[in-house]
């Protein structure tokens, strides 16, 4: 799936580029995908996904803990043990943000 989308964004950034209508369509396009990031189904559908990653990455990291212990390199053990002891904070030790 990521691929196909890959390849369509490259295809419609390609027409665009190279597109003899100029700037009408451009904009033409630019509105076209500003309604479908609009639309309340996608955002949700975008969301709902956005909230189903976060909850496999919670159950992998509880997994991996769980399996390794001891066994992780200790830069990995401190993070997987204050993410544990975090649990639900906006931001993890990665940097990375649960919006």
């Amino acid at each position: 799936m990521r691929y196909k989308l890959t390849f369509v964004v490259g295809l419609a950034l390609g027409y665009v580029i190279g597109t003899r209508a100029g700037r009408e369509r451009y904009e033409q396009l630019k509105k076209g995908a500003r309604q479908v990031a609009e639309n309340p189904a996608v955002r949700n559908a975008a969301e709902a996904a956005a909230q189903n990653g976060r909850d496999v990455a919670g159950k992998a990291l509880h997994s991996v803990s769980e399996k390794m212990g001891d066994r992780m390199p200790d830069a990995m053990a401190h993070r997987v043990r204050s993410m544990r002891e975090r649990n639900g904070t906006v931001e993890d030790d990665w940097g990375t943000t649960n919006t």
